[in-house]
């Protein structure tokens, strides 16, 4: 018998069966290794123990004996340890689980002393030891199961995967919680005094340089501008993204579940102030810089390479930060987008040598691409809600949708209003951006934000809401109404001077900036109360084989 043959059979007599095991010696090369996969089927009875026995079978006759000569392992040594890898996290899972559901049995105890209590206190009767009697009876709390399924998982885990060594396994089973450190919080006030004093110096610095004069302005405000403004938009989403955290910690909305997001490794609102102050230090350092270097003489091939090295630190954090940057985010953050074409173009064309910025803002090229940056977040959206409706067959879904394509339809309006600015133009811009403006506000009202119920309890919201001041949400729609109004300086085309211009759109940016900021609070909160989006409630850990059904 082969040693695949011995492995399968050890495996069988403990209670493991094979698919199509009476053939799978035929599916064998000459080597013994698997022409196919085959799949495990776990009985239901007795899952820890089979794991258990898979686990230790495998690496014990796998791994651990020396190979035969003119003979390999058919299993690969890197596959086992991701299996073990995996296993071990199932373990890990259900113990905190069982841990969970022991700490809700206990809880529930504590729930029903107290009521009994209060009971007897508003009736005068002395009733509640005959009641609670009755509960420490029930199964849910006289059980033992849980605690003995724990310790049964302590046994296992810890000669699994410690080698009897039950310290190291409860490092794993019960990790210790990290203790909180003032260290993070020092460096935040670092350095947002540090952002302080240097805005400062920046601004006497550009007085004195007379870097928005006429003869310079210009030219400063098309190269430097959009560079900076990339990581000022990016530095105030972090900082709204942490004054999120920091509410939803207080309003006690699990968005760490919502987003799935590991509690020991998800980012704290204290990393979110950190990482925004860092950046802005980080860039209006790079700002005063550039000027004494303009100051200094140099010629700007050579000073404007500061911006490109800060475009690519920026690229590089945009692909590691790509699960923050959600598609819902991106839709506010299209003044950014644009801003980075328009600067990696500068610098990839090799304009920022002879300081010619008109290439990259008046050629055809550039005026496609910004059709095409306005529409791909909203067409990324759109494209999610329709893959939804695919799966689900919800309508809500294509509603969402069009939510999506009335907003790129606005967008492209107004882009081309932009260029060609005539009534037919402006009669189209207006109509679609307000049929896109109800829309959306409808939606975040209505869908989002789970409001507008005439018939709730609290009039015009909702039956559920964690803010105790019912004022707040009222205030919350109007100011939600304010900031998606915004569009409406893009057909009113103040004539500024191109300082002026450039402030406007980073202002207007900042709006909506802002507006999406305020949008996540109560758009997790919805989530948090009625699990609108449908999010998953139980969480499935990933595992090297396939549960069956026994009986099948």
């Amino acid at each position: 018998m082969s040693q695949t043959e011995e492995v399968i059979a050890a495996l069988e007599r403990n209670g493991v069966n094979f698919r199509n095991s009476a053939s799978c010696r035929a599916m064998m090369t000459k080597k013994g290794k698997p022409k196919m996969a085959m799949r495990i089927d776990i009985p239901a009875t007795t899952p820890a123990q089979t794991i258990s026995t898979v686990t230790s079978m495998i690496w014990e006759d796998l791994v651990n004996h020396p190979k035969k000569e003119g003979h390999e392992d058919f299993i690969n040594k890197k596959k086992i340890q991701c299996a073990e890898k995996m296993i071990r996290s199932a373990f890990v899972e259900l113990y905190k689980g069982l841990g969970l559901l022991k700490t809700y049995s206990s809880l529930n105890m504590v729930a029903f002393t107290k009521i009994l209590k209060k009971f007897d206190k508003v009736s005068k009767q002395q009733t509640s030891a005959s009641y609670l009697k009755a509960v420490k009876r029930s199964h849910f709390i006289s059980s033992d199961k849980v605690v003995r399924l724990m310790d049964e998982v302590e046994s296992i885990f810890t000669k699994h995967f410690t080698n009897n060594d039950r310290k190291k396994a409860m490092k794993f089973l019960r990790p210790q919680q990290h203790k909180n450190s003032h260290m993070v919080t020092f460096f935040v006030g670092l350095f947002t005094g540090s952002f302080v004093s240097l805005f400062t110096v920046y601004i006497i610095l550009a007085h004195l340089s007379g870097i928005f004069s006429p003869s310079t302005e210009t030219a400063y405000m098309e190269t430097v501008y959009p560079v900076f403004s990339v990581f000022a938009l990016l530095s105030l989403h972090l900082f709204l993204y942490g004054c999120n955290l920091f509410m939803w910690k207080a309003t006690r909305i699990n968005y760490n579940f919502i987003f799935e997001f590991a509690p020991s490794t998800a980012l704290k609102y204290r990393d979110a102030f950190l990482i925004c102050t860092t950046f802005m230090t980080s860039v209006i350092g790079a700002m005063v810089i550039h000027l004494l270097l303009r100051a200094g003489g140099l010629s700007p091939s050579h000073v404007d390479t500061i911006p490109g090295i800060l475009l690519l630190i920026f690229i590089g954090l945009l692909v590691w930060m790509v699960d923050f940057f959600m598609a819902d985010q991106l839709t506010s953050q299209i003044p950014l987008l644009r801003h980075l074409e328009s600067t990696a173009c500068y610098f990839l064309a090799g304009s920022f040598k002879t300081h010619e910025y008109a290439t990259c803002k008046n050629g055809k090229l550039h005026r496609q691409l910004a059709y095409v940056i306005s529409f791909l977040p909203y067409y990324w959206r759109a494209m999610q809600c329709a893959r939804r409706w695919f799966d689900e067959y919800d309508l809500n879904h294509l509603a969402n949708m069009g939510k999506y394509v009335s907003a790129m339809v606005a967008a492209g309006a107004r882009l081309t209003y932009a260029t060609q600015s005539n009534n037919l133009w402006f009669s189209v811009v207006l109509v679609t951006s307000v049929v896109a403006t109800v829309y959306q506000l409808y939606w975040d009202f209505a869908k989002d934000w789970g409001l507008l119920n005439p018939y709730s309890r609290n009039p015009w919201l909702r039956d559920d809401l964690i803010l105790r001041n019912r004022s707040i949400y009222y205030l919350a729609m109007v100011l939600n109404v304010v900031l998606r109004v915004a569009w409406v300086e893009s057909i009113m085309q103040f004539r500024f001077n191109p300082v002026q211009t450039h402030l406007l759109d980073f202002f207007l940016a900042s709006l909506e900036v802002i507006r999406r900021g305020h949008w996540n609070f109560y758009r997790l909160e919805n989530e948090h109360l009625n699990n609108v989006g449908k999010f998953r409630a139980v969480k499935t850990v990933p595992l090297p084989f396939h549960e069956t059904d026994s009986d099948g």
